[in-house]
């Protein structure tokens, strides 16, 4: 009897065991389906409007189509707000990455705050899911292996909206500049597509970051005599500075202004008949087509003010469908950045936001840009009806050509 019992206890311990052995090997193959993502941006300030709420709802979304909730898989969304500092973005992402077992952070509006997350996205090897941070150093000097740079980049702003003004007789160009990572890039990319076609830079200056009176600014662009009034800013910083040259009189005395990055968040708030005649490059616009309208009204009808998504919103979606795309492909959550984004790499993009395209091995989503411009009020045929797409930038056109990448990840 002992002996039967012996027998019989050991192979249970044996298959107790197996199994343990079993659900180790499954892990260890990527067969956990649990993930968390932390939607790190501006919640408060002068960036809230373009990624804030909106972006965790495009986020949860995008969860929730993704329909991976249906076959097993538990993912949550967390969200936190950087206040536009870089040591608080990576106080938060080190926070969540310890404590709470995040993979993947996507956002990030403010270049300072991505770059500096993208250096902790590497260090833990987990996915930085860039959308917000325009600085096309993410995918240059100082890309790695864990960042993605999923919507658009101080490159496709520059060719677009600073070649087509250049071309159109804006040959002399004076910037006002917000003082951070973001405003350097995007007045450097903009300066070299000016003077490649032709044009000059007559000089620049820096304003602080969420400033509120540019009047000292804008009576040095307008002392400049430039044709073009270069604003390399965004979001609060854009609106005020576009109203504030209003009242200085800046586009009647004949110079145009530029804005090198407008949201139709930003246009909303400005109204058409102050963001009228306006030009700018984005990926994204709400009325593009079938697919960018029928997402756009759905995110509009959650959004507690009805606001139309943002591109960087939109991005925020396209982005984590994409990115939870990989993982299902991978048989479950590896909790290796690296490894996720190889495989984002390898598989194609397809969404109805953006379309197809490849993710490039410098992290560059490869997608369309469009220039457009803001309609005047009795062009508009009602609510967030304000853009008009004078002509599309190929996908090619609108992001850094390899051969001349510096990023170390590309191969030449």
């Amino acid at each position: 009897m002992t002996t039967i019992f012996a027998r019989r206890s050991a192979a249970v311990l044996a298959c107790a065991a197996f199994g343990f052995a079993t659900s180790a090997f499954a892990q260890d193959k990527g067969q956990d389906k649990t993930v968390t993502i932390g939607v790190l941006n501006d919640m408060s300030s002068l960036y809230a409007d373009i990624g804030g709420p909106g972006s965790v709802l495009a986020v949860k979304m995008a969860v929730e189509d993704s329909g991976l909730a249906a076959k097993g898989w538990k993912i949550e969304v967390v969200s936190g707000d950087h206040q536009n500092k870089p040591d608080v973005g990576v106080n938060i992402s080190r926070q969540w990455i310890d404590t709470q077992k995040v993979d993947m952070i996507t956002d990030t509006p403010n270049s300072g705050v991505a770059l500096a997350v993208s250096n902790v996205a590497k260090e833990k090897n987990v996915v930085l899911l860039n959308n917000g941070g325009a600085s096309a150093d993410l995918t240059g000097k100082a890309c790695n292996a864990n960042t993605i740079s999923y919507t658009y980049d101080t490159y496709m702003l520059a060719n677009g909206t600073g070649k087509a003004l250049t071309k159109a007789g804006g040959d002399t160009w004076f910037f006002l500049t917000a003082d951070y990572a973001f405003g350097a890039a995007l007045e450097r990319d903009t300066s070299a597509v000016v003077t490649a076609n032709g044009g000059k830079v007559l000089g620049g200056v820096k304003h602080p970051l969420n400033t509120s009176d540019f009047s000292s600014f804008l009576l040095q662009a307008q002392n400049s005599k430039a044709k073009i009034v270069g604003l390399a800013n965004a979001g609060g910083d854009t609106t005020n500075s576009i109203k504030q040259a209003a009242e200085f009189g800046i586009v009647e005395g004949g110079q145009k202004l530029a804005a090198l990055l407008l949201f139709i968040n930003d246009v909303h708030s400005l109204g058409l008949k102050t963001a009228h005649g306006l030009t700018f490059t984005e990926s994204f616009y709400w009325d593009l087509n079938d697919g960018t309208r029928a997402w756009s009204k759905r995110f509009q009808e959650k959004m507690a003010n009805k606001a139309m998504p943002s591109m960087t919103q939109a991005g925020n979606y396209a982005g984590v469908i994409h990115y939870l795309k990989a993982l299902e492909a991978l048989g479950g959550n590896p909790h290796d950045g690296a490894k996720v984004v190889a495989k984002m790499k390898e598989i194609p993009t397809d969404d109805p936001l953006f379309g197809k395209g490849p993710l490039r091995e410098d992290g560059r989503r490869i997608i369309p840009a469009y220039l457009f411009e803001v309609k005047k009020p009795e062009e508009s045929k009602g609510a967030w009806d304000y853009y008009k797409l004078i002509a599309t930038i190929s996908a090619d056109d609108a992001a850094k050509p390899l051969k001349d990448s510096e990023c170390p990840l590309v191969k030449k």
